[in-house]
């Protein structure tokens, strides 16, 4: 089946654009929401534009659509964004990183319907530890580039995550009581390479950003690697 990806760069799209062709799927495209609001309700916000990198990395077309980010009214935008793939790629489906969120679901969902289309939610009910050993397992490289939850603080930034800071991340879930696979929007991440990444991302440079209890790394400067 052709699939267009609801991709935002981060672990979740990025595992699920994964699975989504172990099982078969043809990825016919990437699909980038690009919000003005970076507290949407829908969208990851922190170095979107730079899924424009990973997209190269895998060689898969990217599509992207601007929105202000106002509450519901960013779903047509979306809208827009499913019918250019549809058109142009003739997908049959979108496929979204969703894990817990009934709101982002549910709403992918209806504009699937309306579109005539399937939705798949590969990770959906995924358990967060068990996600997180499937990750190392199959070699992905994640860095944290926002944080908006007690317990997280600003050092985390433009960290890599690996088994031994996973490690730590737990011992903060428990005492903060956080999604350990920040479904809740308690983290964002970026990932840098995966099996289907042709050329690893390094990250030259970036930039911390911190207000009050929250923080975003903005990537300013990276290089591909050949693998």
């Amino acid at each position: 089946m052709k699939v267009g990806i609801l991709f935002s760069g981060g672990k979740d799209s990025v595992f699920a654009t994964y699975l989504a062709r172990k099982e078969g799927n043809e990825i016919s495209c990437l699909l980038t929401m690009i919000s003005d609001n970076k507290e949407s309700y829908m969208f990851h916000t922190p170095s979107v534009n730079k899924t424009k990198l990973q997209a190269q990395a895998m060689e898969i077309p990217i599509i992207t659509q601007k929105t202000a980010g106002k509450k519901e009214e960013e779903l047509e935008d979306l809208e827009k964004l499913i019918e250019k793939a549809i058109k142009k790629y003739k997908i049959q489906a979108v496929v979204t990183g969703a894990i817990e969120s009934v709101y982002q679901s549910s709403r992918i969902q209806k504009i699937c319907d309306k579109l005539d289309i399937k939705c798949l939610n590969p990770l959906w009910h995924t358990n967060p530890e068990k996600y997180w050993d499937s990750l190392f397992a199959n070699n992905f490289e994640v860095m944290m580039i926002g944080v908006a939850s007690w317990g997280l603080k600003q050092e985390w930034l433009g960290r890599k995550i690996d088994k031994s800071s996973l490690n730590e991340l737990k011992k903060l879930q428990k005492e903060f009581n956080f999604h350990l696979g920040f479904e809740g929007g308690e983290a964002e991440t970026f990932v840098t390479d995966c099996p289907l990444f042709k050329k690893r991302i390094n990250v030259l440079k970036g930039r911390k950003i911190w207000e009050g209890n929250s923080g975003t790394y903005l990537i300013t400067k990276t290089e591909f690697i050949e693998k």
